[in-house]
Order: C-alpha cells, then sequence, then structure tokens
C-alpha cells in the first residue's frame, strides 16, 4: 500500500497550524485537487469533535467522491482521518502538530490503496507529487492568513 510521511517547519503557532488543517469546509478554496467538500455530521466527543465529510477530488477527467470520518483533537494537537466509504479500499491520514522554538513542527503522513489497479497505479506514481502540493497548500494558506489584518 503506498504510503508517505512528511515533516516540515513552519513558523506559526502548533494552534494556528491545527486550526487550518481543522477547517475542512475551506478545502476547496485552497487544497489541490479538492473540488468540493460537505460536512454530514458533527459530533463533541472526549477528546475534542468527530466530522464526517464528503469531499470531492478530481485531477482533469478522473473524478472521485469519497466520506471521511475526521477526529479532531485540540488538546493534543491531533487530526486523524479515515475513509468510511468511497474509492478506497483503505484510505487514512494523521497529521501531528508540535510547539517549537519560533514555531512548531508538522508531522504528516497519508497511506492509502485503491479498490481499482488503475487508479491505484496512476495515484502511487503521483504521491510524492500529490503530498508536496498538499503541504505547500497548507503552508501557504497559514502565510496568508497570517498576512490578514485583523477584524
Amino acid at each position: 500500500m503506498p504510503s508517505k510521511s512528511e515533516s516540515r517547519f513552519l513558523p506559526y503557532t502548533a494552534d494556528f497550524i491545527f486550526a487550518i488543517v481543522a477547517d475542512v469546509e475551506r478545502y476547496p478554496e485552497f487544497v489541490p485537487w479538492c473540488a468540493g467538500l460537505r460536512v454530514l455530521k458533527r459530533e463533541i466527543a472526549p477528546f475534542g469533535e468527530v466530522i464526517w465529510a464528503e469531499t470531492l477530488v478530481g485531477y482533469k477527467a478522473l473524478r472521485e467522491r469519497y466520506t471521511s470520518r475526521v477526529e479532531l483533537d485540540p488538546r493534543n494537537r491531533r487530526i486523524d482521518v479515515i475513509q468510511t466509504e468511497g474509492p478506497f479500499r483503505q484510505l487514512e491520514n494523521h497529521w501531528r502538530f508540535a510547539p517549537a522554538e519560533g514555531g512548531c513542527r508538522v508531522d504528516f503522513s497519508i497511506a492509502f490503496e485503491f479498490r481499482s489497479r488503475m487508479l491505484g497505479h496512476i495515484a502511487g506514481a503521483a504521491l510524492a507529487l500529490v503530498m508536496g502540493r498538499m503541504t505547500d497548500a497548507f503552508q501557504a494558506r497559514a502565510h496568508a492568513l497570517s498576512e490578514q489584518p485583523e477584524q
């Protein structure tokens, strides 16, 4: 099963970056290949909040829709995402946000396996590109939001 992990230092607080990644409704505005997202349900959990979201991803003529369970744990600065329905045999990603001097360290990992061998072959080849573009998008979002004047 293809998987990848990445760690980056960002010059923002861990809580600020956590909030950007947790704001799933905004993903279509800045996450590459995210063509749409709608929250299906929200629940309060002992650790924070659980969101069920339906996401439409697309690249050129290829479009797929899937539903995920997103666990938001602000106290431990963790976000865990697992597909509950869709084209993947398995899809999960994990975010960790650790305070560091002058900012925070962000650890991101993703593992997935498509039900379709063709999609798996295409996506597996593009995994490094997709991963880099995704983390770049969140970093750019943080920069853009930090530059906005307070209202």
